[in-house]
């Protein structure tokens, strides 16, 4: 469910005409709505009831500080994936114990900035990671907590670029070699173990990989407490998927996967901790662009819009379906015709729909992206110097600009010429 529904004819944002903004703020632009990103929040927190747990929103789905800000004062935690993102959270006033640091990358001064700002815990990758994390925690005097991220092996049947549980991939420890990598983890002065970590994938549709995965780290976690490992806290990641068109297939409910959990390792007495992002996220979020013509082509129509692939990247990436919907909502029964949506970056992968069936639109109407605030304003980039797009949050009956439009001169600015020039 979300907040962008018909109103007397027009797409509102909870209780703001999507029309009214776009006069305000010109297009494209993304928005976001502040009930949907509670709802959804709620949503897995209500899910995880009478377990110990902390629900983390996975930043790298969308980053905005007003975003942070309200999630954090709904009660979330935050999972980041770099020194940035660490630094945003901070910035957004979340505390240090409700930030868990991911990624497989981290760099000895990420390392640093967080354990001298205070962190709940690292998701460590590797055993390199775990020398250089020591290192960097001996300096300082302190001790990092730890949980060590396994790689369970698992098929989250999900598209290729976003499965991250698989023995190919380039995530996480084997589980075959986890007993090892504990012992030596254990050994080293900086480090303190706190428990086990794991994330298959995103956008998952279906429960099975995900139990298939979290049997998999109970029958670890036993384990690893028969060879002494005191593991009080079990990171489950997140990649629970979202409906991208409104057909009546749906992926599970949060209620289904937290009863999953509870199902799995409820018994272990561990802290639980997930990570979704794009379920809290995407749905909450539309990007709105404008119709600049309409071509005619061999044998098809284009809709040129003012939005591009560097504004939404993920069609290009992805192969990704958006639903889009006219702003003005069209009249019961309207006549469809297929169209190709695409934007004016010079790329023939700037196409966000191919033989997409609309209502008849025309230059200077209004169409929205559904489902874009997860992997949208985060992916993008100003691309053949077209400005970053504003973000929009709606809060009732009230809006506000979160991301202003840059100006070419402020774009420009940020070069350097060098003096010999």
């Amino acid at each position: 469910m979300d907040h962008f529904l018909y109103r007397n004819g027009e797409l509102h944002a909870e209780d703001v005409a999507i029309a009214e903004i776009a006069a305000q703020v010109g297009t494209p632009f993304y928005c976001y709505s502040s009930a949907t990103l509670l709802r959804h929040f709620r949503l897995f927190d209500e899910a995880l009831d009478g377990l110990p747990h902390l629900v983390c929103f996975a930043m790298k789905s969308n980053s905005n500080q007003a975003i942070l800000k309200l999630l954090a004062g709904a009660g979330a935690g935050m999972d980041v994936v770099s020194g940035g993102e660490y630094a945003r959270a901070r910035a957004a006033g979340v505390p240090g114990e409700r930030i868990v640091f991911s990624g497989v990358g981290k760099t000895a001064e990420e390392m640093r900035a967080a354990l001298e700002g205070g962190i709940r815990q690292f998701n460590v990758e590797s055993e390199p990671e775990m020398a250089v994390l020591s290192e960097v925690a001996v300096s300082l005097g302190t001790v990092a907590p730890i949980t060590v991220r396994i790689n369970p092996d698992v098929d989250a049947r999900t598209h290729a670029k976003i499965a991250t549980g698989k023995s190919e991939n380039k995530f996480g420890i084997p589980i075959s070699r986890a007993r090892e990598v504990y012992a030596h983890a254990a050994a080293l002065p900086g480090l303190k173990v706190i428990g086990v970590d794991v994330h298959i994938g995103s956008q998952l549709t279906e429960l099975e990989p995900f139990e298939t995965a979290y049997l998999k780290v109970a029958e670890l976690t036993r384990a690893l407490r028969a060879d002494g490992h005191e593991i009080t806290r079990l990171d489950l990641g997140g990649g629970l998927g979202i409906p991208y068109t409104r057909s009546n297939e749906a992926p599970p409910l949060p209620s289904d996967y937290g009863a999953l959990i509870k199902r799995t390792v409820g018994d272990l007495g561990c802290e639980v901790e997930i990570e979704p992002g794009r379920l809290i996220s995407g749905n909450a979020g539309i990007m709105v662009t404008r119709v600049i013509y309409v071509k005619s082509g061999e044998g098809r129509d284009f809709l040129i819009v003012d939005g591009a692939m560097n504004d939404l990247l993920r069609p290009s990436m992805y192969e990704a379906h958006h639903d889009i919907v006219p702003v003005a909502e069209p009249a019961p029964g309207a006549e469809q015709q297929p169209y190709d949506i695409v934007g004016p970056v010079c790329e023939s992968g700037d196409t966000f729909a191919k033989q997409r069936d609309m209502p008849a639109l025309a230059a200077g109407d209004l169409v929205a992206f559904r489902s874009a605030g997860a992997y949208g304003a985060v992916m993008a980039s100003e691309y053949n110097t077209r400005p970053l797009i504003p973000e929009v949050l709606v809060d009732g009956d009230r809006f506000a600009v979160i991301r202003a439009r840059p100006s070419y001169d402020e774009i420009i600015a940020r070069d350097h010429v060098p003096d010999w020039l």
